[in-house]
């Protein structure tokens, strides 16, 4: 089983799709690492042999912010929304949707289970 960033790579799937298994390793930038480092996008993960492992590890850390030093640079970006006390900021605060949502109706992932208000 390959190891790449932290991250346990499944055997069976095709390179390309299993490197998304990365946080913050998209398709498009799974795509571009493996033809910097010359993989076909055919292969299987348990067909790569140690070498082409450590060069795509290589051009990870070179290139990408991924795993724990992305989430936490996410994090901190949420608490400097907080911090300023600005309307993206507020929203995660008490949270609810950020980006303009209705909440009327929906919502109800960020807003948690129904509340009923008392009855009569």
């Amino acid at each position: 089983m390959a190891r790449i960033a932290g991250v346990d790579l499944p055997k069976k799937k095709r390179v390309e799709y299993a490197l998304t298994y990365i946080y913050g390793v998209g398709l498009k930038s799974s795509r571009d690492i493996l033809a910097k480092v010359q993989i076909s996008l055919d292969k299987r993960v348990h067909e790569l042999s140690e070498d082409e492992i450590s060069s795509i590890t290589k051009e990870i850390q070179a290139h990408y912010v991924v795993e724990g030093d992305l989430r936490k640079k996410v994090q901190m970006d949420i608490k400097a929304l907080m911090d300023l006390g600005s309307y993206r900021g507020i929203r995660h605060r008490k949270g609810l949707p950020v980006r303009g949502q209705t909440t009327k109706n929906n919502a109800r992932t960020r807003k948690g289970k129904k509340k009923t208000v008392g009855s009569k």
